[in-house]
């Protein structure tokens, strides 16, 4: 079976969740069937860029124009789809930009054309997780039969060795969706000693409001505002780290939340979206609007060594069933089912 991807996200210095997904995917399929072709196509913005990348032997590249001719399934990696190719198959990561105030409304009206026209040109639609797979189909009217829910996976890193500091960390955008300010109020209820920090781009849709939060509070002097930082710098984050808050208040799936329990980091995180999904039993969940109820589970995780490391073994254990190569597997099965 021939197969051809959109790789566009693939490629850049600053990957995001959508972009470590494709990679894995993209590599994870040629190196599970060595004996398929893969066409890995880029738009144009990241063609050129692209030829960085050293390819599988059995992939090969293409620029990225309508749907790529001569093969036998075409998969969009990042929920778009601009014609139907014989067969189709669109990854949906998110919708929160048709449910929330995330975003611009020029922006809300062009995702959300582009996600109906995905929707309506695919054959298969492979979900992140239950509740995109559920917005899926409430908000696009997708049938569930169409529908396939396939988990992202993590990278399981090497145990850390040096001790944990009294350290909260965030990563992600700040964003208004990310529930900053909340969490910087929260966090004001925590013993002293402790710092909070912030490790992403700050600038998301909202993020003034969400800095101006930061630098109007109480404990400023014990927040720390990183913006991006680099893959190694944010794996020595998440091993200093001793809790980690991720009050989001809308997640397609919550990559960070996965990376944060594979680090073995206890996790208190929201009861909304994909979240709890991700979590199940192995971190603590709480009410995002509620800052009482954030900053009591932080005070309390941050008083307690011996619950945070019960809760850190318990992520540990659940991330260890998110795995790349499992994604890439149900990925397949659902190229067959579409044969």
């Amino acid at each position: 079976m021939s197969v051809a991807l959109d790789a566009t996200y693939s490629v850049g210095r600053n990957l995001t969740g959508v972009g470590v997904y494709s990679r894995e995917i993209l590599f994870g399929l040629a190196r599970a069937h060595p004996e398929e072709q893969f066409l890995f196509c880029y738009r144009s913005q990241r063609f050129l860029r692209s030829w960085g990348d050293a390819l599988p032997g059995n992939a090969s590249r293409r620029l990225l124009r309508g749907i790529p001719a001569g093969v036998d399934l075409f998969h969009s990696l990042n929920q778009r789809v601009d014609e139907r190719s014989r067969r189709t198959i669109a990854t949906f990561h998110d919708l929160f930009v048709m449910t929330g105030d995330y975003s611009t409304p020029e922006f809300r009206t062009r995702f959300t054309q582009q996600a109906r026209n995905a929707a309506e040109r695919s054959d298969f639609i492979i979900a992140v997780s239950e509740f995109t797979a559920g917005q899926v189909e409430s908000l696009l009217g997708v049938e569930r039969s169409r529908i396939r829910t396939v988990h992202h996976g993590v990278r399981m890193p090497s145990p850390a060795v040096q001790p944990r500091e009294n350290l909260i960390l965030f990563v992600g955008a700040i964003q208004r969706r990310k529930n900053i300010a909340r969490l910087v109020r929260a966090f004001e209820r925590t013993p002293p000693g402790w710092r909070l920090a912030l490790a992403g781009p700050p600038d998301g849709f909202g993020a003034v409001e969400e800095l101006t939060a930061v630098e109007s509070s109480s404990r400023r002097a014990d927040i720390d505002v990183l913006g991006y930082v680099s893959t190694a710098d944010l794996a020595a984050l998440y091993n200093r780290a001793s809790i980690f808050a991720f009050p989001s208040l809308d997640e397609g799936f919550g990559m960070p939340v996965l990376d944060a329990m594979a680090h073995g980091v206890a996790v208190v995180a929201s009861n909304r979206s994909a979240l709890p999904e991700v979590v199940g039993d192995a971190g603590v969940v709480v009410d995002p609007l509620d800052v009482d109820a954030l900053g009591d589970a932080l005070a309390r995780l941050a008083a307690s060594e011996e619950e945070r490391r019960g809760w850190g073994a318990r992520g540990l254990r659940r991330a260890a069933a998110f795995t790349w190569d499992a994604a890439v597997e149900r990925t397949w099965k659902v190229y067959e089912e579409c044969r």
